[in-house]
């Protein structure tokens, strides 16, 4: 049976919040346990460089998540786990993508798009405050998936035009030099909730509405407790299916206390105690990793040495690969 590739990169611009592991890591890592998967995990640095500026902030960053993904049992052992910047093989094929991508096709990026929309409503130059990687950004990321063939790329809903952007790429190179790329499919897990933050909106450090997953408890505490919640008083019943805190519990609770979140929040359970309550399932779900996260965070040196190894894993299918793509162009 030929396994198929399923890779999966997140970029470290801050600390991972909840909604970054129900709507990414999680469903990642339960790919992992699939017999008939090759998963790669990578750790997209060379992206947020986009954003990121301050070499400190993003050397924290770095460590911080892959941290994040070792500590929540993440096994180095079973799948390719590197960080981007470690493969010069992404960043020559990035090149090679870039002289046959038609321009028309970055000027249609929601990113680029976006930023050019706000410049419009504030009057100013379309193109203010853009730098080339953001412009370019779809290209690296076709790059980050061409350069393993990837059967698979799980994303959310947000961004299924890059790989879309991704498979118009590899289907003009194969036009122009034969048959190189496979063409990558996404895939979106419908069950995966997107979970909102302590405002109501969608989960998001633009927003400035997250929960960090490894905040000291106390801290954790504290921006549960922030969460708006209507005007319903203790006694009224409530709806579970339009309640933010219990979009967020159902994430990290058993089937059992689901069910009897549900009943109490019928029965009119007071918000207070909801949040109380939401506390405990998440504080109790993280006890262990956080442990595991702080005895990565202090060895800097063997988060090196995963990278490090889980890099010439992947430069064991990346350097191959290029070879035959600079074949094909001439290069070679």
């Amino acid at each position: 049976m030929n396994k198929k590739i399923v890779l999966t990169g997140i970029k470290p611009t801050g600390y991972i919040h909840l909604g970054n592991y129900v709507g990414a890591i999680k469903p990642a890592l339960n790919l992992a346990q699939q017999d008939n998967l090759i998963p790669i995990y990578f750790i997209a640095d060379y992206h947020a460089l986009t954003s990121i500026n301050n070499p400190s902030d993003y050397r924290r960053y770095i460590y911080s998540l892959a941290a994040t993904w070792l500590s929540l049992g993440l096994n180095p052992d079973k799948v390719i786990f590197y960080k981007q910047s470690d493969l010069p093989e992404v960043f020559e094929l990035t090149w090679i993508l870039s002289c046959l991508t038609p321009k028309g096709l970055m000027n249609r990026a929601h990113a680029y798009k976006s930023k050019v929309d706000i410049n419009i409503e504030r009057g100013l130059d379309i193109d203010n405050g853009i730098n080339m990687g953001l412009y370019t950004y779809p290209i690296l990321m076709a790059a980050d998936i061409l350069l393993f063939n990837a059967d698979i790329v799980p994303v959310g809903k947000d961004q299924v035009q890059h790989i879309e952007i991704a498979r118009d790429i590899a289907l003009q190179f194969n036009k122009t030099y034969g048959e190189i790329f496979n063409i990558p499919n996404y895939s979106i897990n419908e069950e995966t909730s997107v979970l909102p933050g302590i405002d109501g909106r969608k989960m998001s450090k633009s927003y400035n509405n997250t929960i960090p997953l490894f905040e000291s408890p106390d801290k954790l505490k504290k921006q549960i407790f922030k969460i708006k919640t209507d005007s319903s008083l203790p006694g009224d019943p409530k709806d579970p299916d339009n309640s933010i805190l219990f979009s967020i519990y159902k994430e990290f609770a058993t089937q059992d206390q689901i069910l009897e979140m549900e009943e109490k929040f019928r029965n009119g359970i007071g918000w207070g105690q909801v949040k109380q309550e939401l506390f405990d399932v998440i504080n109790n779900y993280l006890e262990e990793p956080r442990k595991k996260y702080m005895y990565y965070i202090e060895r800097h040196e063997l988060i090196d040495s995963i990278l490090k190894k889980g890099a010439e894993k992947a430069r064991e299918l990346s350097s191959p690969f290029l070879k035959k793509i600079r074949k094909a162009i001439g290069a070679e």
